[in-house]
């Protein structure tokens, strides 16, 4: 595999991932018991922390490319692995029954 695939293939688990954990960990003012500027959103985070967030996107998305660099030449899981449909007949199976 060639570095520039592994970087589009990071790129894209980091951009993925990052998308996945803007939710989690974030607070709302009523969850932290906190008045509300006039006009804020009910939804509108308390205490974003966007560093924080890059941070775990980082590692997660280096995890999530090393096993897929490690899988692509090891070839632990393939298409076949994950065959979820079982092999159907065809018309012409079926015509020489």
């Amino acid at each position: 595999m060639q570095i520039t695939s592994i970087v589009a293939i990071y790129f894209l688990f980091w951009v993925m991932s990052a998308f996945v954990m803007l939710p989690f960990g974030v607070r709302t003012a009523d969850e932290e018991g906190i008045a509300k500027v006039p006009g804020q959103a009910e939804s509108a985070p308390v205490n974003f922390r966007p560093k924080k967030i890059l941070v775990r996107a980082t590692l997660f998305s280096t995890v999530l490319t090393t096993l897929f660099v490690l899988n692509f030449e090891y070839g632990w899981v393939g298409v076949d692995d994950i065959n979820v449909f079982p092999d159907r007949p065809t018309i012409a199976d079926q015509a020489a029954n």
